[in-house]
C-alpha cells in the first residue's frame, strides 16, 4: 500500500485562492523571483518578474504559483495548472517545493538581474553585469538543525534504502541535500563577495543551530510560534555572521555589528539610491 502526502491541501490552497484572487504575476508591487520544480519536465520552473515578458507563459496567476513553490513532498501533493501565454498556447505545469530546485534562491535571484543588466534593462544602470559592488544581497535563511544531528560514517555505512531514508524521525538523505544547495549557494557567494573586495554588499542570515519542535515544517502550535518570534528576534539582535568555508559553521565577524545594524545600513544605502535616480529602486525578492 502507498501512502499519500500527509497533506491533502485544500485548506492551504482555499486560504491562498482566497487572498490572492485573481492576481497575476504581472501585478506584483515589485520584481520577484519564484523558483519552482517542474516534475514532468525534470527541469526547475523560474517565475520571474523578469522574463516574464519574454516567457508569458510565466504570467500565471499567483495563486497557482504560490501553490505549487510551496508543495514540498510528502507534506503536499504535487500540483498542476494550465496556463496560456500571450498568444493564446497552452502550457502545463506540474510542480512541487522551490527547495527542490533552489533551497537558497539567492543565486537565482542575482542570475535573473545579471540578465537584464546583459540585456539593457533600463531598470538599471549601465553597470557591468558581474560589478558586484552595486549590488546589495540579503540572504534569509529558514534555519536548520545541523548542531543537533549528528550522523557518523560509521553508522550510515550500515544503511540500506530505507535507512537513508528514514532515521530517527529524520530522512538523512533528504536533509543531506536540502543543506547541501543551499550552503553550496551561500559558500559561493561568500567566496565571490569576498574575492571582489565587497563582502559587506553580503549579508547572510541564518540559524543553524535550531532544536526540537523548532525544526519542524508544521507544527503550528501558539507554544512553537512563539518559540520561532523568540529565535527570530534573538537572530536579529545578534552578530553579523559569515560562514566558516572549512566548518560551515557560522562565525561572528568582528566589529561588523548586528544583522539589526546590518538591515539599517542596507535600508539607508537603498534610500540614499532612491533619492539619487529620482525614481524607484528595483527590488529582487
Amino acid at each position: 500500500m502507498v501512502a499519500g502526502p500527509k497533506y491533502n491541501g485544500k485548506y492551504l490552497h482555499s486560504v491562498i485562492r482566497q487572498y490572492l484572487g485573481e492576481l497575476r504575476l504581472h501585478d506584483t508591487l515589485t520584481n520577484v523571483v519564484i523558483p519552482t520544480f517542474d516534475i514532468t519536465r525534470m527541469y526547475p520552473a523560474i517565475f520571474s518578474s523578469f522574463t516574464m515578458k519574454y516567457k508569458t507563459q510565466k504570467d500565471a496567476l499567483l495563486s497557482d504559483i504560490a501553490i505549487g513553490t510551496s508543495a514540498a513532498p510528502t507534506f503536499f501533493p504535487a500540483y498542476h495548472f494550465v496556463n496560456n501565454d500571450y498568444e493564446g498556447g497552452r502550457w502545463d505545469f506540474n510542480l512541487v517545493d522551490g527547495a527542490v530546485a533552489a533551497n537558497n534562491p539567492t543565486l537565482t535571484a542575482m542570475s535573473q538581474v545579471t540578465r537584464e543588466i546583459v540585456l539593457g534593462n533600463d531598470q538599471f544602470f549601465p553597470i557591468n553585469p558581474t560589478d558586484y559592488n552595486k549590488f546589495l544581497v540579503i540572504s534569509l535563511g529558514t534555519g536548520s538543525n545541523k548542531t543537533e544531528e549528528k550522523i557518523s560514517a560509521q553508522e550510515a555505512a550500515k544503511w540500506g534504502i530505507f535507512g537513508w531514508l528514514i532515521h530517527n524521525g529524520t530522512s538523512p538523505i533528504a536533509d543531506i541535500f536540502n543543506y547541501a544547495s543551499a550552503d553550496m549557494v551561500d559558500i559561493h557567494l561568500a567566496v565571490l563577495f569576498q574575492a571582489l573586495r565587497c563582502e559587506k554588499n553580503y549579508l547572510r542570515i541564518q540559524d543553524d543551530a535550531l532544536t526540537g519542535s523548532t525544526t519542524s515544517m508544521d507544527n503550528s502550535s501558539m507554544e512553537n510560534m512563539r518559540k520561532l518570534i523568540q529565535i527570530g528576534s534573538d537572530l536579529l539582535n545578534g552578530p553579523v555572521s559569515r560562514v566558516n568555508l572549512e566548518t560551515g559553521t557560522f562565525e561572528p565577524i568582528s566589529g561588523a555589528g548586528t544583522n539589526a545594524d546590518m538591515l539599517i545600513k542596507f535600508a539607508k544605502k537603498l534610500s540614499d539610491e532612491r533619492r539619487t535616480r529620482g525614481g524607484e529602486v528595483s527590488v529582487s525578492m
